[in-house]
């Protein structure tokens, strides 16, 4: 594999937040999964996520899933491999996967809201514009 081919298959199956929050402001059609516990995800989430516990995802947990769509999994940051497990999970069932980098962390620390009973406001000029 050559160094460019390597960055093309990394931008395939990794995203960053701001690449999220602007697909999601533009109404891409993309789901946020928190592949975390419940209760995780009952004290801070991003906003729009859904919860699938990447040890509850099985076929029959998610048969009510849209297959074309594309699905990003987080959970708390680079401590934390539930959104390695969760995409490799989803993928396994056949799904369109990327693993957003940095998690929750890195949302956050992108000023990007969160939502819960831990949740936080967004926050004004300090959004990473990596694009």
């Amino acid at each position: 594999m050559t160094q460019v081919e390597f960055y093309q298959h990394k931008l395939q199956f990794e995203t960053d937040s701001f690449d999220v929050n602007e697909k999601l402001d533009q109404g891409a059609n993309i789901v946020v999964v928190d592949a975390r516990a419940p209760e995780a995800y009952a004290l801070e989430y991003i906003p729009t996520a859904i919860n699938l516990h990447h040890k509850k995802m099985t076929a029959e947990s998610t048969a009510e899933l849209d297959q074309e769509v594309l699905y990003v999994t987080y959970c708390d940051g680079i401590g934390c491999n539930a959104s390695t497990k969760g995409a490799l999970k989803m993928t396994e069932l056949g799904f369109k996967v990327k693993e957003l980098m940095g998690g929750l962390d890195w949302w956050k620390r992108d000023g990007y809201a969160t939502h819960g009973t831990q949740g936080v406001a967004a926050r004004e000029g300090i959004h990473c514009f990596c694009d």
